[in-house]
Parts: structure tokens; C-alpha cells; sequence
């Protein structure tokens, strides 16, 4: 029975004997033998060859790996190696095999020698465990079975899995406070005083929206707006804004505990990713000498250079929207369809909204595996050769600067690689987000002084009642989108995949000879050929898991304020996410290499710049985006009540009228057509803070501006402050962990004296 246990399945096409490839190939299973590996060859429309490692090799691992007293000093130690141990032990060597031609496997993939390599999903118990109690939709709201996964697929993706879990469980609370806040802002919707003076507004009258053609409107035009932007943006936000601040940083604090609490179960606290990869080459290797270490400023400064240069690219995309926005205003506003040309702005917002979603996608999806081979040279990785061959930006951009960096390690370039393309990431998604929260409608000028894009179409306006609303849309639209259209494809995908491929490669059967007897079918042959019609996995499987999530993550922190069900949306996102992944590994996928990992590497420090970026985010949002602090000024040095005691009057009363500077319409630009109908000389009718004379801002602005610094530097020092006592209030490791770890080290000190 043992004899049918195979550590991994190489597949080659047929090639004809003598040609180069199958000269090639005999020369790489030629290497595998002389380390005392079993091979078993299978035909059918491939070529299909089963190795086995043998016992040795996982015993020099043992007693390169395990505790000196805990060695078993004979050759039977391998039966005790864990499955996953086994494939990852025998995957390392399979990559690291180097032919008489100098070639090693990923060199043979790319020459198309071999076609694919990989581990076997099996008919074992655990697996399926982990189909009845995970990879299906009916236990959705079950607890995940943490310890089963890392038994099957290794302590990094278990560690993705907790990881996860423990996320969605403290979405709840997020989610909650967000619904709280949005069902405090429904109780002012039709009761905001705001709203209502914009409501009431029917003799204040705007200026157009655009140069031709447009006429003058009513400001009470935008009640229902001027009411949404109110139910979005009141004093609950400041407060939603200030707890996910402190929700973030719990989160991971909470997080660092539990998987303290995790790797100990597992016996990995002290365990290291250094010493296990030079382990690894010494049993490939005896010869092998480490790769020692080595910065080089230059290659640094490159990098950093071109890292510079490649995010200037991005937000110049970003650019592009805002010109789209521009140009779209300008056009609806002139159609000749009413419902188009009234609603120009929200209509510009959303079609603004679905091309930054489109950019998204082929920034991030188009031919993403491309360049697996230009950063991960050292065989990593399965070819790409089957990949599409349109170049995707990022992805191509951060591999290629890693190969720059030339990182000693595995380990060191995967780090190295998930900050850079985390940054492209991070600006291909939040750039026009940026430029919505805090530019739209301050960079515009004014009438008679409109800054244009290329000398003919203005920028856009904020609406009387503020900008936050645009921000709302263009973040609703995004997650939406992602969430749904995203999720929908990153299953159907591999489904439709999976099924394409069982149809295509299903081997026929040859028809039988009257009198000839069936031959007898190898009971290997449709275990490998049912895991080679799966759809193939490589290093980035889970990679792509994680930064999926972190970017959520970030939506979901970082501009919370303008959009506080982020948190439920990334919460109903999760609990399918979960399962959907489950069901992809478990049912489409081949099975990964598992890989050992004592946390979440890299990603930690990226969710702390992102908890970072939140506290200065929501600061910003709140004291610019928002009209928090206009309507503070105006309530305590402006309004009627700072001049006389009205104890029954709503103190905001006036600020909108306020809120509006005067312009003359003589004033205008000469290619600016007024419709004959308005006469009158002064319209007040723009957003700013203007005297009426020369258009120089007033002092109440530069009141509001230093309000709004005032209460930017308050807001983020007390978050922050929160932040860090939060932080040390929670200790990273349970006292539970530190005391087992500290009575273990006592232990084998008495043991040794």
C-alpha cells in the first residue's frame, strides 16, 4: 500500500524518442533517481511520471529540524513526517534539481519539456473532513476547522484562514457602529435645518454649470441631494470615524494574541524561515554554501526611483478620470434628455465611478501572471506559458523591481514584492477616491476665474451641502462592484476552467476487439489524471487571497467616514469569501504547496500603515470633505446665536445663506452665454467664502481654515493616542503563551545541566 503513496506527479507531452525535449526530460528523472527517488511512469494522452522521495531525506530533515532530544536516530523517523512536511520537502528538491545541462525544472516548463508539477489531492480522511465541515455553502456560518487545514494544506494558508475568520468576527462590531451611524443621520433626513433651508431656497438662485447653454437654477433644485449629503454627514460620523480608528488598531492587537496563541498549539513560536531554507539546501545539496548578505545603494536608489515613477503614472490615471468627469458634466448638461441634463453631476459621479472600477480591473487582473518568471527565477514557480500574454502594469513593474533589488532569499523577495505591489495597488484604487475627498471643489476657481482643463472645460463643483456625497458614490460603486462582479468571476472562472478541462483532457476509451478482455486500469492513473483537470495553482494563489482583502481592508478603514457601511458590505463580502475560497481550493484547484509560516509576514506591517492611514484618512475627511467644521464656525461665531440668547432656535439656522458669496454677472467670462431671461446684475450663487467686490476670500474662511487645522491635528494626536494606549493595553502574546514558553525553556535547561 505504501508503494502507491506519491509525493508529487510531473506531466510531459509525448515527444519523439530521441528529440531534444525527451533527451531532456530523461536527463531530469535521470538526477531524480541518483538521489535515490522512485519514479512510475503512467501514459495516456500525456505522459504522466509519480516520484517518490526516499526515507533519508526526510530523516536528515528530522534531525536537521527537531529538537536534539527529541531525534529518532534510525531511518523509520520519515513515517512520522507529515503529509505536508513530505510535499514541501520533495517540491523544494524537485525545484532545486539541477540537470548536466545546468537546467532546473522551471527552466524545463518554460521549454515546455515538462508541462505541470504537483502535489495530489487524495482520497483521505482529512480531506474529507474538510469537505463536509468547509468547502460547502451549507456550513457558511460554521466555525472553520483551523487545525484540519493546516494538517492538509500547511501552516500558511491555516494562518490566512484564522486570520480571516478573526477579521470577519470583528466585522460585526464595525458593521454595527456603521449601521448605528447611518440610522442616526436617517432620524435628521428631512429635519436637518441645512436641508431645510436648501429645500426652502426657491428664490436662490445658481450660476450654471456650464459655459453654453446652460441656464441659471434653483437652488432647491437639490433637496433630495442636500438631504442625503446631511444623513451621511453629521456629528455621528466624527464619532464612527473616531472608533474605527480605535477598532483598527484592537483588531490587530486582538489578532497578534490569537496568533500567538495559534503557532504555539502548533509548536512554531521560535521557529525560523532562514534556518529551514538553508536546511532544505543542505539535504538537496550537501555542497551548497548560503547565499551571504549584500545591500547595494545604487540598485536601491533605482528602485526607489522607479517606484517614484510608476505611481506618478497612477495618479495620472487618476488625472485622466477627473478630466472624464470634466468633459462628461459639460456634455450631460447640454443633452437634449431632461432626465440626463438635470442630473448631469451624479450621473458624471457614477459613470466616473464605473471607469475608476474598470481601471482597477485591468490595472490589477488583465495577464497578471505574466511575469511570474522575470522575480521568481529560482524556481518558485510553474511556468507562465499558459498565462495570457497581455503585460499588466503592476504586477510586471513590481517583479521587475524586485529583480532589480535581487533579494537573497525566497522569503525576502516575496516581502519585498508585496510592499512594492501593494503601493500600486493602493494608488490605482484610492488616488480618484483622494482626489474626490480632498480636491474636488477647491481647485475649481470661480466665476469669472474658473480653472480649466486645457483652457476650455471647468473643473467640478462641490454641491452647496458639501462633497462627501460624491465620495459616498464613487466608494459604494467600487465595493459593489468588486464584490459582487469580482466575486462572481473569481468563481465562475475556475469553474468554467475546471469543466473545459475535464472535457478536453477526459481520456477516451479504446474500443475492445471481439474476444479481447478489458485491460486492467491502473488504480494511480485516474487519481493523477483527476487532479491534472484541475485548474493549476502556483505562488500567488494565496497571495492574490490576501491582497484582496488588505485592499478591503483599506476601503474599509480608510475612508469609513464618508461611507460607514463599508464595514457591512467587507463583512457579507467575508463570509462568502471564506467558503468561495474553500470550494476553489478544495474542488477546482490543484493542491497547493503547503509552506510553513509562523504569522501573516509582510501583511502585518502593511494593516498597521494602513491603521496608520486611517486615523489621517477619516482626520481629513472630517475637517475638509465634511461640512462638520463650516457648520461649527458658523454655530459659534456667525449664527443668531452668538448675538442674542435664542434657547429655541436651532443655532445653524442662516448657513447656508451664509455659506454663499455674491458674483455679478457682468463678471463673467467673455465665452460664457447667460440666457437672456436673468437681467439682474447680482446672483448669489456660488459655494466659497468671497467678498462680493473683488472675489478675495473673506476672513470667515480663514476662520474655517484654521478650525479645520485646528481640529485635523486634535483628531489624529487623540486617535493616535488612542491607538498607542490601545496598543499597550493589549499585550501581543497571552501570558499563557509566555509562561509555556518560558517553563519549556527552563525545562530543557535542567534537562542539559
Amino acid at each position: 500500500q505504501n508503494e502507491e503513496k506519491w509525493d508529487f506527479v510531473l506531466v510531459s507531452d509525448i515527444h519523439e524518442m530521441g528529440s531534444e525535449k525527451e533527451i531532456k526530460r530523461k536527463k531530469f528523472l535521470d538526477e531524480l533517481s541518483k538521489k535515490g527517488f522512485t519514479i512510475k511512469k503512467i501514459e495516456d494522452t500525456k505522459l504522466f511520471y509519480g516520484v517518490r522521495a526516499p526515507p533519508h531525506i526526510f530523516w536528515k530533515y528530522q534531525c536537521l529540524l527537531t529538537n536534539p532530544n527529541s531525534r529518532q536516530q534510525n531511518s523509520s523517523a520519515y513515517q512520522d513526517v507529515p503529509v505536508t512536511t513530505r510535499i514541501r520537502v520533495v517540491h523544494f528538491i524537485l525545484q532545486n534539481t539541477v540537470t548536466s545541462d545546468l537546467e532546473k525544472l522551471h527552466d524545463l516548463m518554460k521549454k515546455k519539456v515538462f508541462e505541470a508539477a504537483f502535489p495530489l489531492h487524495k482520497k483521505e480522511e482529512i480531506r474529507e473532513i474538510l469537505k463536509k465541515k468547509w468547502a460547502r455553502w451549507r456550513v457558511l456560518f460554521k466555525e472553520q476547522p483551523i487545525e484540519q487545514i493546516r494538517c492538509y494544506f500547511g501552516e500558511k494558508v491555516a494562518l490566512y484562514f484564522a486570520w480571516l475568520g478573526w477579521y470577519t468576527y470583528l466585522l460585526i462590531f464595525a458593521a454595527v457602529a456603521g449601521l448605528a451611524t447611518v440610522a442616526a443621520g436617517a432620524t435628521v433626513f428631512s429635519s436637518s435645518q441645512v436641508s431645510k433651508e436648501i429645500c426652502d431656497a426657491n428664490n436662490t438662485i445658481m450660476c450654471p454649470l456650464c459655459d453654453q447653454n446652460c441656464s441659471f437654477w434653483l437652488l432647491s433644485d437639490t433637496c433630495t441631494y442636500a438631504k442625503v449629503t446631511h444623513m451621511i454627514d453629521n456629528e455621528a460620523t466624527v464619532v464612527f470615524a473616531m472608533f474605527m480608528a480605535i477598532w483598527a488598531t484592537v483588531f490587530l492587537e486582538l489578532w497578534k494574541r490569537e496568533r500567538a496563541n495559534v503557532v504555539t498549539s502548533w509548536d512554531l513560536y521560535g521557529w525560523d524561515e532562514e534556518e529551514e531554507e538553508l536546511a532544505l539546501q543542505l539535504i538537496n545539496n550537501s555542497q551548497h554554501e548560503p547565499r551571504l548578505y549584500q545591500h547595494s545603494y545604487l540598485r536601491s536608489t533605482i528602485v526607489l526611483l522607479l517606484a517614484l515613477l510608476m505611481i506618478m503614472l497612477l495618479i495620472g490615471i487618476a488625472h485622466a478620470l477627473v478630466i472624464y468627469r470634466a468633459v462628461a458634466v459639460a456634455v450631460f448638461t447640454q443633452s437634449d434628455t431632461s432626465l440626463l441634463s438635470k442630473h448631469a453631476d451624479i450621473v458624471a459621479v457614477m459613470t466616473g465611478a464605473v471607469l475608476h472600477y474598470l481601471t482597477i480591473i485591468i490595472m490589477t487582473k488583465v495577464g497578471r501572471h505574466t511575469a511570474c518568471l522575470a522575480a521568481f527565477p529560482h524556481g518558485q514557480l510553474p511556468p507562465c506559458s499558459s498565462y495570457p500574454s497581455v503585460l499588466q502594469v503592476n504586477w510586471s513593474v513590481a517583479l521587475f523591481l524586485c529583480d532589480l533589488e535581487k533579494p537573497r532569499t525566497f522569503s525576502q523577495r516575496e516581502n519585498s514584492f508585496t510592499v512594492k505591489i501593494f503601493l500600486f495597488q493602493f494608488f490605482t484604487h484610492f488616488s480618484s477616491l483622494i482626489y474626490i475627498a480632498f480636491f474636488l471643489g477647491r481647485v475649481n476657481g470661480h466665476p469669472g476665474h474658473y480653472v480649466r482643463i486645457a483652457g476650455h472645460w471647468r473643473l467640478e463643483e462641490c454641491h452647496p451641502s458639501g462633497c462627501i456625497t460624491d465620495l459616498f458614490i464613487q466608494m459604494a460603486v467600487i465595493m459593489v462592484l468588486k464584490q459582487t462582479i469580482s466575486n462572481i468571476m473569481e468563481y465562475l472562472i475556475p469553474w468554467i476552467s475546471h469543466q473545459l478541462r475535464k472535457k478536453k483532457k477526459h481520456p477516451q476509451r479504446r474500443s475492445l476487439m471481439l474476444g479481447e478482455e478489458e485491460e486492467a486500469e491502473d488504480p494511480c492513473k485516474r487519481q493523477w489524471l483527476n487532479n491534472y483537470e484541475l485548474n493549476e495553482v502556483n505562488v500567488f494563489s494565496l497571495f492574490n487571497e490576501y491582497l484582496e482583502i488588505v485592499i478591503q481592508y483599506s476601503f474599509t478603514t480608510i475612508f469609513v467616514a464618508a461611507f460607514p457601511l463599508a464595514p457591512l458590505l467587507a463583512l457579507i463580502n467575508n463570509v462568502i469569501e471564506i467558503h468561495m475560497d474553500a470550494i476553489k481550493m478544495m474542488r477546482l484547484r490543484r493542491r497547493m504547496v503547503p509552506r510553513k509560516a509562523k504569522d501573516i509576514g509582510i501583511w502585518l506591517q502593511v494593516l498597521e500603515a494602513i491603521g496608520i492611514l486611517a486615523v489621517i484618512g477619516n482626520g481629513l475627511v472630517i475637517a475638509i470633505t465634511s461640512d462638520f467644521i463650516p457648520v461649527q464656525v458658523y454655530k459659534y461665531m456667525y449664527s443668531p446665536c452668538t448675538r442674542e440668547n435664542h434657547t429655541s432656535m436651532d443655532c445653524s439656522t442662516g448657513y447656508i445663506n451664509n455659506s454663499l458669496s455674491v458674483f455679478q454677472i457682468q463678471d463673467f467670462e467673455p465665452h460664457t452665454k447667460v440666457l437672456p431671461e436673468f437681467k439682474g446684475e447680482r446672483i448669489k450663487e456660488y459655494r466659497d467664502y468671497r467678498n462680493a467686490d473683488d472675489y478675495t476670500y473673506t476672513v470667515q474662511f480663514w476662520h474655517i481654515f484654521a478650525a479645520r487645522l485646528a481640529f485635523l491635528i486634535l483628531f489624529e494626536h487623540v486617535a493616535l493616542c488612542v491607538k498607542l494606549i490601545a496598543a499597550w493595553y493589549i499585550p501581543d502574546v497571552p501570558q499563557r503563551v509566555k509562561n509555556k514558553i518560558l517553563t519549556g525553556k527552563h525545562e530543557n535547561l535542567r534537562n542539559e545541566l
